[in-house]
C-alpha cells in the first residue's frame, strides 16, 4: 500500500528541480498525477519515469483558462483531484535591488503569486473532504537577504497566502501548507546565489546552516509526500522549513 494510493495530485512546473521530484514521489506512493509545465519536453521526461502513474498536460500558471483546462483534464484523466502542489516558481537573478527591470518585478509576482492565487481558486473549487494544497515557498519568506529582495517578497505573499487558506478552508477540511526549503542542488544555484556552482561557493552558503550542506530535491519531495499523506491529516497552517536548520 503506497501513502498516496487512490489520491489524484496536480503538480505545476512538474518538467523539472522539485516539480519532477515530487511528481514521481507521489506516483511512486500510489497517486496518480498530473505533470503541469510549459515546457513539452521537461514534462515529457518527468512522465517518461513512470508513464502509468503520470500525464503531461502543458500549461502556463500564469493564466486562468489554462488551469480550467488542467482541472479538467485531472477530471478527464483520472476522476477526480485530491492534491495540488504550486510549485512552479520563477526569479531574476541574484543582483541589487536598483538592477531589477520592471518586467522581472512583474514576471517574479505573476508567476510566484497570482500563479498560486489562480491554482488554489481553481483546484479548491473541485477539492473533496481531506484534500491538501502544497505551495512551494522559500527559506527567504521569512529570512530574506540582499539581492533577491523581490524574490523574497514573492514567496512572503506565499508563505502569508498559505495561512490565511488554510484558515478559510480548514472548515471544508481541505488543507494548506506550504513548503520553505533552503538553495538546492537543482541547477538554480547560480541563479539563486549570483555566484559560480563550485564547491568553494557552496561552502560559502553552508557556513551557516548547521547540517552542513545546501538541500536536495528528495528532502522537498519527501517532505511533500508526508504533508500530501493522511499521516499529516492534521497539519494545516504550517510553513515547513526544509533548510538543515538554515533558520534556526
Amino acid at each position: 500500500m503506497g501513502r498516496l494510493d487512490g489520491k489524484v495530485a496536480i503538480v505545476t512546473g512538474a518538467g523539472s528541480g522539485f516539480g519532477a521530484g515530487i511528481s514521481q514521489a507521489f506516483a511512486a506512493e500510489g497517486a496518480k498525477v498530473i505533470v503541469a509545465d510549459i515546457s513539452q519536453a521537461g514534462g515529457d521526461a518527468t512522465v517518461k519515469a513512470n508513464p502509468s502513474a503520470m500525464t503531461f498536460h502543458k500549461m502556463d500558471v500564469t493564466n486562468s483558462a489554462d488551469w480550467k483546462a488542467t482541472v479538467d483534464a485531472a477530471t478527464h484523466h483520472y476522476g477526480r483531484c485530491d492534491i495540488l502542489v504550486n510549485n512552479a516558481g520563477t526569479s531574476y537573478k541574484n543582483k541589487p535591488t536598483i538592477d531589477v527591470t520592471e518586467d522581472e518585478f512583474q514576471k517574479t509576482f505573476d508567476v510566484n503569486v497570482k500563479g498560486v492565487y489562480l491554482g488554489c481558486n481553481a483546484v479548491s473549487a473541485v477539492l473533496k473532504e481531506g484534500g491538501v494544497i502544497i505551495n512551494i515557498s522559500s527559506v527567504g519568506a521569512t529570512r530574506p537577504r540582499p539581492g533577491l529582495v523581490w524574490y523574497n517578497a514573492s514567496k512572503g505573499a506565499v508563505s502569508n497566502a498559505t495561512k490565511g487558506l488554510a484558515a478559510e478552508l480548514g472548515p471544508r477540511q481541505i488543507r494548506v501548507v506550504s513548503i520553505c526549503p533552503l538553495v538546492t542542488g537543482t541547477g538554480l544555484f547560480s541563479h539563486f546565489t549570483g555566484v559560480e556552482d563550485t564547491p568553494e561557493n557552496r561552502e560559502k552558503f553552508i557556513f551557516n546552516v548547521p547540517m552542513g550542506r545546501i538541500g536536495e530535491v528528495d528532502d522537498v519531495s519527501s517532505a511533500a509526500v508526508f504533508l500530501a499523506s493522511n499521516e499529516a491529516k492534521f497539519i494545516t497552517g504550517v510553513n515547513l522549513e526544509v533548510d538543515g536548520g538554515r533558520c534556526i
